[in-house]
């Protein structure tokens, strides 16, 4: 049986199964490596020309990916092979704290006891307003108030800030209150 004329862009695929599975592959692993080397800023606290870059890097790559073949089923199966592997390695990537450490990477610390790291603020390609902006974000007057500030894997500053300077929670707020109360009834 053959197929409509119409119908076989649609299907015909012009490269080999296994030429198509190895191409995205490769492709995925290259992109992630290179991502790994970019930093962990480029993940989470793109402007726009860090925009601009991802834009043209998917396309920069799509030919690598299809090679000659633009069916619609050439597409899926580049799809589905994309995917199932990202799914595949994430598994892979947390169950092993040498797999996270190398695909991943560790959290960087750039705030601590007070001190910012000027050298790694550098080296992670975070500039001292973005962290200031982070710092203040999560409730910090600025680096003296905070403990420690790392940056994480996906590109999250998170901190942690001195115990002087954290917000009262409501038991601080309580025994404060029972505090003065008593006080007060001493001087009754």
């Amino acid at each position: 049986m053959t197929l409509p004329d119409w119908l076989l862009p649609f299907v015909s695929i012009d490269i080999s199964l296994w030429e198509k599975v190895l191409r995205t592959v490769v492709v995925y692993l290259g992109i992630a490596a290179l991502l790994r080397v970019a930093g962990k800023r480029l993940l989470a606290q793109m402007n726009s020309l860090d925009l601009v870059v991802v834009l043209l890097l998917s396309n920069v790559v799509q030919n690598a990916i299809i090679g000659p073949d633009n069916s619609v089923l050439g597409g899926l199966i580049g799809a589905v092979v994309l995917v199932g592997f990202n799914a595949l390695a994430d598994r892979v990537i947390e169950s092993s704290d040498r797999g996270r450490r190398l695909f991943i990477g560790g959290p960087s610390e750039l705030v601590r006891g007070g001190q910012v790291d000027e050298a790694e603020l550098r080296r992670m390609g975070v500039s001292r307003s973005e962290l200031e902006i982070a710092l203040r974000r999560q409730g910090s007057d600025g680096p003296a108030a905070v403990e420690r500030a790392t940056l994480e894997p996906e590109g999250e500053i998170l901190i942690d800030l001195n115990p002087g300077a954290r917000p009262a929670t409501r038991d601080d707020l309580e025994a404060a209150v029972e505090e003065l109360r008593r006080l007060l009834a001493q001087r009754t």
